[in-house]
């Protein structure tokens, strides 16, 4: 009883210190504590074995996708640096304009995320170009953010295949699938999510027009907007999206290769490369990104005035959002080593629920404790997949449809990225949370619940 309780008081003290703002380490290390001490487990062992170097640790986590996230935030920061993420969203502001602004920010969200741009660039990139906009249209701030959370944190995040996003390598990585497994679930639950993502806030809109509600500036508004730079300083947007181009060329290079019986797997250089993707998922999306950057480099002249300074903001720029994820991961090591985890994983297990309900079930579950879909769904993978697969799910539908599922519950208020969203915009949860939980969570949540459905009568 005593540790249930703790492990319920650890959880609770995580999710109220990340809603104050308080530093994720010291609330992870807090509330790692507080389960250790509740629940008999020796502080050394939890504080120095299962919180940093357990199978679940925040350094073997860390350690494993330390590269990726490197390669993702070096890209992240050459699109920004060369204004090339800037031009792909004037581009796009252009050709939708300001009645459109809404499409705008969920569209030019999904494009640089999809395309390996890490999601706190995209949210820098346009939050400043989106003042004007919603000055111009006069749209409430809370649904511009709406807009934004849709297009950058649910379907390129988990959802479309290809994608180089941390999730869908964590899901290849463990079940040896690639990342365009399940493609044609993630391709459903994306054309769900748009479409009642967009219904949902074009309707909000409609409704504040009548209320008389409208955009209204903060004080953090003029910093931001002078961050947007000079509209046409950047490239030429056909130039700026190449490098985006390149990513996913080379993600999909392999699959195309196979498609159309170019190379075979181990045989020759072009089998040696298909070999690879399919062998090495953290490698071949990270390779990708490498490529990408020096071809952004090529083209964009302003790059090479600074070149190595660049990059290194970049490398730097890869450790806190590294970092927070890993430390969220260590407190699930530490969870995942007490009797009531243990409980709850045979009870997820043992429930009369089909199998793809019971994955929906124990990833959402997961993830809402975390606040984390990337928390989450490596917690799920390391401890509760392999019972699954037993079961003969089909490693595919298991990746597709748990990574979904991670991107539903883990948008709960102490979510990070929804906090660091918020501190960007100026806006505070009573504001414009109940928008964002129903793009980010409750539609999600009802994109792989009608995935399932659709499985369940094939």
């Amino acid at each position: 009883m005593l540790g249930n309780l703790g492990l319920l008081a650890g959880l609770v003290l995580l999710v109220i210190l990340a809603l104050r703002g308080v530093n994720i380490f010291l609330a992870v290390l807090a509330s790692s504590l507080i389960v250790a001490a509740t629940n008999a487990l020796a502080l050394d062992k939890a504080l120095l074995e299962f919180f940093p170097f357990g199978p679940l640790g925040a350094f073997t986590f860390a350690g494993k996708f330390f590269v990726l996230f490197l390669c993702g935030a070096i890209f992240g920061k050459v699109m920004a640096a060369s204004q090339a993420a800037n031009s792909i969203a004037q581009a796009i502001i252009g050709g939708l304009g300001t009645a459109r602004t809404l499409w705008v920010a969920m569209l030019v969200c999904a494009v640089l995320t999809y395309g390996g741009v890490v999601v706190f660039v995209v949210i820098f990139t346009m939050y400043p170009l989106g003042i004007t906009l919603m000055r111009e249209a006069n749209l409430p701030k809370r649904l511009f953010c709406a807009a934004v959370a849709l297009g950058a944190g649910t379907f390129t995040m988990t959802a479309l295949p290809g994608t180089p996003s941390i999730h869908n390598v964590i899901a290849a990585s463990a079940l040896g699938t690639d990342l365009f497994a399940g493609a044609w679930i993630g391709l459903l639950a994306s054309a769900i999510m748009i479409v009642l993502g967009m219904a949902y806030v074009q309707r909000e809109w409609r409704l504040a027009r009548v209320r008389g509600e409208g955009f209204e500036a903060n004080a953090q508004d003029l910093r931001m907007e002078q961050m947007a730079g000079t509209p046409g300083a950047g490239p030429h947007w056909g130039l700026a999206i190449v490098p985006i181009v390149v990513v996913l060329g080379v993600i999909m290079l392999p699959r195309a290769l196979l498609a159309t019986g170019l190379a075979s797997p181990g045989q020759g250089t072009l089998g040696a490369l298909v070999t690879l993707s399919q062998t090495q998922p953290i490698l071949w999306p990270s390779l990708a990104l490498v490529i990408a950057t020096a071809v952004a480099i090529v083209l964009f002249p302003v790059l090479r005035r600074n070149t190595l300074q660049v990059l290194g903001q970049g490398a730097d720029d890869s450790i806190m959002p590294l970092l927070s994820t890993a430390a969220v991961i260590g407190f699930g090591g530490v969870v995942t080593k007490t009797a009531g985890f243990g409980q709850f994983a045979q009870w997820v297990l043992s429930i009369d629920l089909p199998p793809l309900l019971s994955i929906f079930t124990s990833v959402s579950v997961v993830s809402g404790i975390v606040g984390s879909s990337s928390g989450g769904l490596q917690i799920f993978m390391q401890t509760l997949a392999p019972q699954y697969l037993a079961m003969g799910v089909e490693p595919e539908v298991l990746h597709r449809i748990a990574n979904i599922a991670a991107g539903g519950l883990d948008s709960l208020p102490h979510c990070g990225a929804v906090i660091a969203m918020l501190m960007i915009m100026g806006l505070t949860h009573r504001q414009a949370y109940k928008d964002i939980f129903v793009v980010t969570v409750l539609i999600p949540v009802v994109a792989v619940l009608a995935c399932i459905a659709v499985l369940s009568v094939l």
